[in-house]
């Protein structure tokens, strides 16, 4: 028998690893329930807390230097910022603080960075319950509150601020999708079954879908068609413009209502002629070259969109002349200049436009054009949401101030949703803002006659998932019950 000569096994005297604690900002909770909320000047507002965000490492990723990715890849906070990050712990590798900003990543590795998160306030108002079964709410989104986290979004969320009112278990499954500041009818799925069934409804072109708007000046009575394709301009930014090479986008309108300016009174006597033109002449040439102050009071418009591109009908109403009033992106005069991009669809400006409005919101106030309404105060427009110059004694981000009540949301408003054979249909009713002004007549809800659906005839309406769909809407069979005014693309 052969025998095999068995070395001895070193014993290693080595040291064992000490444990080292986390920085403390690791060990601080980052799911805290009850969520930090608080109510403050009809604002829902969220304390700062912690959070850690985890990713694995992307296949673009492998093998660059972790500052480079955090510099390309995570715009919210400036370079110093992520490098600063890096150097304290804040962002780690694997659990482990890494020996400098050039470190590379590689396939398998785990990204963590824990930071100090602020959260923009949202409005106080309450989600409204339209329906509610055993299978799905409906509810009547506010303006101004996104529907999942999102970007600063996270607790003031549509999904989150539910879940904290049903309990920490309940997974509320949102069927479709409303942008951050418009309201109006959602449904939420109660168990994903119910969600799937409602979803491929809406996907499969079943579901018509009407929204109500407040423009400026006076809508066209006649029935209008709006046909201009869309484009994406700017992801980052959320810009869309009318472009001819965009994706083919169609849209209904019909105007509601049209209420003029108020005349103004002395002494509570109406006057006799309209008052004396007090102008300068350089006045009188600068508004010469504002189409829109030609655009006296404004409407209320019924739309109803045939295809589902993101922002199509804040940009159809851009492109017709009539933008929503207070639209701090497609009615901003610091943005689109004078003409505000009516019916413009050729321009090369893109680069322009993408610059002046990515200064929005941090050196500057959004300004769209319902601010220059006398009824909007001076001090509301102080108050819109831009950067402070103070920072946060924590962590040092720059903070903003709160919004002002127009910085909460638009005039717009997903007013009805409704299968398209007649199965089912929810609706809301007409928002403050869509009611007639005090001491004017005007309609307090909808009317058959100013119904766009009556207008087409089988029609399906894309507008979920992703917001964007690839469909044309189907084919529409137009019913004309007056004149009918088509805009070409």
């Amino acid at each position: 028998m052969a025998l095999a000569v068995v070395e001895p096994v070193e014993t290693s005297h080595e040291e064992p690893d000490i444990f080292m604690p986390p920085p403390e900002i690791i060990t601080t909770p980052c799911d805290p329930w009850p969520r930090p909320y608080y109510l403050e000047d009809g604002l829902r507002k969220v304390h700062p807390y912690h959070y850690t965000y985890n990713t694995y490492c992307k296949q673009r990723w492998r093998g660059r230097e972790i500052l480079d990715i955090f510099a390309t890849e995570f715009r919210d906070r400036p370079l110093d910022y992520y490098k600063d990050a890096i150097e304290g712990g804040k962002v780690v590798v694997n659990g482990k603080k890494v020996p400098s900003v050039q470190h590379k990543v590689v396939n398998g590795d785990i990204i963590s960075h824990t930071l100090h998160r602020h959260e923009p306030p949202v409005t106080a108002q309450s989600i409204g319950i339209v329906h509610e079964d055993n299978d799905m709410i409906v509810i009547n989104k506010p303006a101004g509150v996104p529907v999942h986290p999102a970007g600063r979004y996270n607790y003031n969320s549509i999904v989150e601020i539910m879940r904290a009112e049903r309990g920490y278990d309940w997974n509320p499954l949102p069927c479709n999708r409303l942008d951050r500041l418009t309201s109006g009818v959602m449904f939420i799925g109660k168990h994903a079954k119910a969600a799937a069934k409602l979803t491929d409804q809406i996907m499969g072109r079943t579901v018509k879908k009407e929204y109500i708007a407040r423009v400026i000046g006076e809508f066209p009575a006649e029935d209008v068609i709006c046909d201009q394709p869309v484009m994406q301009i700017s992801p980052k930014l959320g810009l869309n413009r009318a472009r001819a090479s965009g994706k083919d986008a169609k849209t209904i309108f019909k105007r509601l209502a049209y209420y003029p300016p108020p005349v103004k009174h002395t002494n509570g006597v109406q006057p006799a002629e309209p008052p004396a033109d007090t102008r300068t002449d350089r006045e009188k040439e600068r508004d010469a070259h504002m189409s829109w102050k030609s655009k006296e009071g404004y409407s209320i418009v019924r739309c109803l969109p045939l295809t589902g591109r993101t922002h199509q009908l804040r940009v159809h109403l851009q492109f017709l002349g009539h933008p929503i009033s207070n639209d701090p992106i497609y009615c901003n005069q610091r943005v689109f200049g004078p003409t505000l991009a009516a019916g413009d669809a050729l321009s090369d400006n893109d680069s322009e436009i993408i610059s002046k409005l990515s200064r929005m919101g941090k050196s500057e106030v959004a300004e769209a054009m319902a601010y220059h309404d006398e009824m909007i105060e001076e001090y509301n427009k102080r108050k819109a949401e831009k950067m402070t110059g103070e920072k946060c004694g924590v962590c040092e981000t720059p903070l903003y101030s709160d919004p002002g009540p127009h910085e909460l949301g638009i005039y717009l408003h997903a007013k009805r949703y409704a299968c398209q054979d007649g199965r089912w249909g929810y609706e809301t009713g007409l928002p403050v803002w869509a009611l007639p002004p005090l001491g004017a007549e005007g309609p307090t809800e909808m009317t058959g006659e100013t119904d766009p659906m009556a207008l087409v005839d089988g029609v399906g309406v894309l507008e979920l998932g992703k917001g964007v769909c690839d469909g044309d809407g189907g084919s529409e069979h137009l019913k004309q019950s007056g004149p009918l005014l088509v805009m070409p693309g």
